[in-house]
């Protein structure tokens, strides 16, 4: 029985590093991420070796072990996700509990029919089952919400594994194993099926309920998009409006200059050219780049700031085709913009500009914006992105530009020093 316990152990850390390899997005290469894995299952492998065969008597030490490894396990886990946070813990805890399927299944087999080559071959199977059906189902799921910050924390959803490990636990290893207690096998079995479907469930509404919000933000993209399409227009129709007019004047303003000509009153007519051109330069339409979304955008935002009496310093390089999604590029400007505006609110009128240098080249992506800042800023410990102080339903801007940088793999970089905010968003395209 100890021999089947040693290998059904054994495949279960195998696939449990297997787990966290296809499932969490990883922080370091392949290559180092496969060295780590091996060396925490070799770990955990030993110290299977102490608990089952050095000290199998001792429950104490059989306790003490297997605390050992579940931290030895969560820790890889941590170890080797880019990003360390709640979502990372809770794919290793599901992890732990996948896997401890497979070690149930093995015990139940062996408990049932005696043989030890059908135990281990079914948990061998189980544990391949598992994994392919979670890899066809919930593997799309899991990575997303790892690409992604939707301004919700799981460490609530944590407890969920956290509890189906600790019931699973107390029926099939721990004070009493499955062997001693067969009582436990029939409740185990539901529980392995609950646990499988509750998963499925929970994820698939966290799915569904992100989609919501993506939808919801697309919704609001395109409503500024169309609201500045219809700016173009009412500033095209005007301009158009007052320059046939200046068209129509220009005789009178032609007779008027022939006349001052006639009476040497120069200076006159230099006002009067002034004029013209003072006319023409207002009902100049801005164009600041090719790309008619970005430009839209940009044009709706430049709005915005004058109701506030703030200039927007831009220096734009987009070409009409960029190759990254132009809508998603658009919202990020917009966010980033915004932000900007909201912090010049009640600055000194002197003050009241921001210096945004927008680029978007087939090699590069590059916004770069800086502006007064008077009030203090707070960065998040763990992302280093400035939070939100208008309270809740606030903040998810800089949790989509963040968002759109990780899905370039780009660089955000923001720093406030001197008064002066600055925020920085590079990513090289691969040639």
């Amino acid at each position: 029985m100890i021999y089947v316990k040693n290998i059904s152990y054994m495949l279960s850390h195998v696939f449990f590093m297997v787990f966290l390899y296809l499932f969490l997005i990883h922080r370091y290469s392949r290559r180092q991420t496969i060295a780590i894995c091996v060396v925490s299952c070799s770990v955990m492998n030993m110290l299977d070796y102490f608990k089952l065969d050095m000290f199998s008597g001792s429950k104490p030490a059989y306790l003490f072990t297997t605390l050992v490894q579940i931290a030895i396990a969560q820790c890889t886990g941590l170890l080797i996700a880019k990003k360390r946070d709640s979502r990372a813990l809770f794919i290793s805890l599901s992890a732990s509990n996948y896997v401890i399927v497979g070690s149930i299944t093995a015990s139940i087999l062996y408990i049932l029919t005696g043989r030890v080559s059908l135990a281990l071959v079914g948990n061998l199977l189980m544990h391949l089952a598992i994994l392919l059906i979670l890899s066809g189902k919930l593997g799309n799921i899991f990575h997303k919400f790892c690409e992604r910050d939707l301004g919700k924390s799981w460490w609530g959803l944590c407890l969920i594994p956290v509890f189906f490990f600790c019931s699973f636990s107390c029926l099939a290893f721990f004070p009493y194993t499955l062997y001693e207690y067969p009582q436990n096998i029939l409740v185990s079995i539901f529980l392995m099926i609950t646990m499988l479907v509750s998963y499925v469930a929970v994820l698939h509404y966290l799915d569904s309920e992100a989609k919501q919000v993506e939808g919801y933000w697309k919704n609001v993209m395109f409503e500024s998009y169309i609201k500045g399409l219809e700016s173009q227009k009412y500033l095209v129709e005007q301009s158009e409006q007052n320059l046939k007019i200046l068209r129509h004047d220009m005789r009178h303003y032609s007779m008027m200059i022939d006349s001052l000509i006639t009476q040497e009153e120069y200076q006159e007519i230099q006002n009067i050219a002034g004029h013209i051109n003072e006319v023409v330069n207002e009902n100049r339409v801005n164009r600041y780049c090719d790309n008619l979304v970005i430009n839209t955008i940009l044009m709706k935002m430049t709005e915005q700031a004058q109701l506030f009496h703030i200039t927007l310093r831009l220096g734009v390089q987009v070409s009409r085709q960029i190759p990254v999604n132009e809508y998603e590029f658009a919202m990020v400007l917009a966010n980033l913009l915004e932000n900007a505006i909201f912090s010049l609110e009640n600055v000194d009128p002197a003050k009241k500009y921001v210096d945004a240098k927008i680029h978007c080249t087939a090699e590069y992506l590059l916004a770069d914006m800086e502006n007064e800042c008077e009030k203090e800023i707070h960065f998040d410990s763990t992302t280093g992105l400035p939070k939100s102080t208008r309270g809740q339903g606030h903040g998810l801007g800089m949790q989509s530009v963040q968002a759109f940088c990780d899905k370039l793999s780009g660089n955000i970089e923001c720093y406030c020093e001197n008064n002066r905010f600055r925020i920085i968003l590079f990513a090289k395209f691969p040639q």
